[in-house]
């Protein structure tokens, strides 16, 4: 995206300006900054759910006019989870959308679920699932369409910190080996280290902009315990506290 502005009419000022960035293919993308500062607003952008109110917004090269099929979001919660359906129904669900015959869309959903590990689990419904479990669910739904772009809001947010962690692990997996181009929102300074290749730091609203994008030069599996993933960790922080202190400071000079 190219000097985006995004805004409500009646707002005083827009919630980002002048919002700059690009994600390589291939890439995964991590987008960190201050509550507020309108992290998920840029994800429904891109996925097309909003219009910018100016600027310029490409996805493949292609100008983004609406949603499509070549950017997939998976949500925080599992709401989007349809709970009459099987888990494999659920998942095939944006092929038979698509118009794509039965046999193929539940083989094709059948390898989608192999793939994130819930082969064995097809016959059941979201409500006899764990929060593992459905997000591995949505993620299969969103392999199926063979999506190239992957948009991700807070997607582990929810879970306990040892399933958040296997599911991190196998999300890295799982997009290296397919190749997907992945825009992850997260409020999680060690998540955003352990999961990017780029982290990109959004400074604080309104009209919030792109601060800084730091490079993750960590070799993979990273370890939360080693001397740079701390020293990056560190300097991640004391960069976004910075947005929180310069917003903080802002309030109280327009306090009477």
């Amino acid at each position: 995206m190219r000097d985006v502005e995004f805004g409500y009419a009646r707002a005083e000022q827009p919630i980002m300006c002048d919002l700059t960035f690009d994600v390589r293919g291939g890439e995964f993308f991590v987008l960190l900054g201050p509550s507020g500062c309108g992290k998920s607003t840029v994800l429904n952008l891109i996925a097309g759910f909003e219009s910018p109110t100016r600027g310029e917004l490409l996805a493949g090269g292609a100008p983004v006019a609406c949603p499509g099929r070549d950017r997939v979001v998976i949500f925080q919660d599992s709401d989007s989870l349809y709970g009459w359906l099987s888990v494999l129904d659920n998942v095939a669900f944006p092929l038979r959308v698509a118009g794509v015959g039965e046999q193929e869309r539940r083989a094709r959903a059948a390898a989608a679920l192999k793939l994130v590990g819930l082969h064995g689990h097809e016959a059941k419904h979201p409500g006899q699932l764990s929060g593992g479990m459905k997000q591995r669910t949505q993620r299969a739904r969103a392999l199926v369409l063979d999506s190239p772009i992957l948009l991700m809001d807070e997607p582990f947010a929810a879970l306990d910190a040892q399933t958040r962690a296997i599911l991190q692990d196998e999300l890295v997996a799982l997009c290296t080996r397919m190749r997907r181009t992945v825009l992850f929102i997260t409020h999680d300074i060690a998540e955003a280290i352990l999961l990017g290749d780029r982290v990109g730091i959004m400074g604080a609203g309104p009209a919030s902009s792109i601060k800084e994008i730091i490079p993750v030069a960590l070799p993979r599996p990273r370890k939360r315990s080693s001397v740079a993933f701390g020293e990056l960790y560190e300097r991640i922080n004391q960069s976004i506290s910075d947005e929180v202190q310069s917003a903080l400071r802002r309030e109280d000079s327009l306090l009477p």
